[in-house]
Formats: C-alpha cells, structure tokens, sequence
C-alpha cells in the first residue's frame, strides 16, 4: 500500500530515530503501521480535532481507540 506523506508526518529520518524507542511487545492484534498511527497522533495533537475527525489515511477509528494510553475504551 502507498501512503502518501502529509504535511506534518514525519520524515523518514525522524522516524528512523523514532522507532527503535517505541515498545515492541503488544497485547492483542499487532498494528498494520505503526508510523501511521503516530502521524495520526501527532495531526490530531497539532490540530485539536477530535479523534472522530481524523482523516481515514491514518487508519480506521477502533483501530486508534485500541491504542489509547492505558487500553482505555470510549464509552
């Protein structure tokens, strides 16, 4: 799949000092990606939206409720 690489995201460098300090043990299903996940974090972060106004290119929303802090779920 080719993701194309929005304003904000991170480069290929940044992700290259990024990734080696990132957990590698999961619980559950492993990520498909996980750079598209943190760029989601980080647009979201930048631009104050909420979660359900993410754009679809950084994954589907259940997939980015999974990955909150602690496991916490939306009720």
């Amino acid at each position: 799949m080719i993701f194309a690489v929005g304003r904000g995201d991170l480069s290929d460098e940044q992700w290259a000092v990024l990734e080696p300090l990132l957990p590698t043990g999961s619980v559950g299903r492993p990520s498909r990606s996980r750079r598209r996940l943190i760029d989601g974090i980080r647009w979201r972060v930048r631009t104050g939206a909420p979660w359900r106004d993410v754009p679809p290119e950084y994954g589907k929303i259940p997939a980015r409720r999974e990955r909150r802090p602690g496991g916490a779920r939306r009720r």
